[in-house]
This record gives structure tokens, C-alpha cells and sequence, in this order.
């Protein structure tokens, strides 16, 4: 099982948007993309390195926002044979692992450096 979530990470002036597909089991990041952008494409382009690099899983895990339930980013879920699964509203301990990620890229590199660009 995989899952996916997009946060966004402080710049001096603005912010940027961080995306990144992990593996569960494993907890290891398959892909990450940034972008200055709220577009889909970033997520659609992070999912298909990961299923290039590391194969289908047989589950996808996303929350129910704009990007992940794009027909654009299902139909590359669709093509490749993967279910997908979207989180409840408010369950954020289904994405619990990315959701550390998060806090550990945040607190332990992104809040100690005041980026000027990404």
C-alpha cells in the first residue's frame, strides 16, 4: 500500500508546494515534487516516477482533495490497476506516516533555514 499527501513548505516571500508518495510498509519515500504552483500535474508526475521506479501497489491512499481525485491523477491510478482508497474527513491517521514526514521535514530543515527560493 502507498499513500500520498501534499503540504506546503514557507518561503521569505510566498510558499511552495511539497508532494511526496510513500510506501507504508516500508515508510520510504518513492517520489517528491515541488512546485510554485497549486496545479495537478506535480502529483501526477511524482505517482509516475513511483510506479516507474517501484512497480503498482495494490492500494493507493489519498485524502479527498482536488489533486488526488482529479480524473487526470485516478485515470493513471486506473491504467496501472491500482484501487484507490480516499481518507474520511478529519481521519488524518490514515496518512499518520506522511503526516510525520511533514513535521520532521518542517522542524528539522525547513524552520532552520529561511529559503529564498526553492
Amino acid at each position: 500500500m502507498w499513500a500520498t499527501d501534499l503540504t506546503y513548505i514557507p518561503m521569505k516571500a510566498g510558499f511552495v508546494y511539497l508532494v511526496c508518495v510513500m510506501d507504508w510498509f516500508s515508510r520510504r519515500v518513492l517520489s517528491w515534487r515541488l512546485s510554485t504552483t497549486m496545479d495537478t500535474e506535480f502529483c501526477i508526475e511524482a505517482l509516475r516516477e513511483a510506479l516507474q521506479r517501484s512497480g503498482s501497489p495494490d492500494i493507493f491512499n489519498a485524502d479527498q482533495g482536488a489533486h488526488f481525485t482529479s480524473d487526470a491523477f485516478t485515470g493513471v491510478l486506473r491504467k496501472h490497476g491500482v484501487a484507490l482508497r480516499m481518507d474520511g474527513k478529519g481521519r488524518f491517521l490514515d496518512t499518520i506516516f506522511i503526516e510525520r514526514l511533514w513535521r520532521s521535514v518542517k522542524y528539522e530543515e525547513v524552520y532552520l533555514h529561511a529559503y529564498d527560493d526553492p
